[in-house]
């Protein structure tokens, strides 16, 4: 078991899809560890393609000039709560 919610599974999927991620199974990435650096070692460019993604899938834009944007993508867990709330469709 790996401890995602169904939604944090699916928003996981979205980004090993949209970063083309092939070494990196959906299911095995930790909800609390940071996406960025450490974890799963993102850098700005995948965040602008996540950004891209979740507009797409989600119907909401994630901004760059977003004060939280720290916050919102510290980890898997607190992307997906921040989708969640503020999602459109999907």
């Amino acid at each position: 078991m790996s401890g995602l919610t169904p939604f944090e599974l699916e928003v996981a999927r979205l980004i090993v899809q949209a970063l083309e991620l092939e070494d990196v199974a959906p299911e095995d990435i930790d909800p609390d560890a940071p996406l960025f650096g450490e974890g799963l070692g993102l850098d700005s460019l995948d965040a602008l393609e996540i950004a891209l993604a979740v507009s797409k899938t989600y119907g909401f834009q994630l901004r760059s000039d977003d004060a939280d944007n720290t916050r919102i993508f510290a980890s898997l867990r607190s992307l997906s709560a921040h989708i969640g709330e503020n999602r459109t469709k999907g």
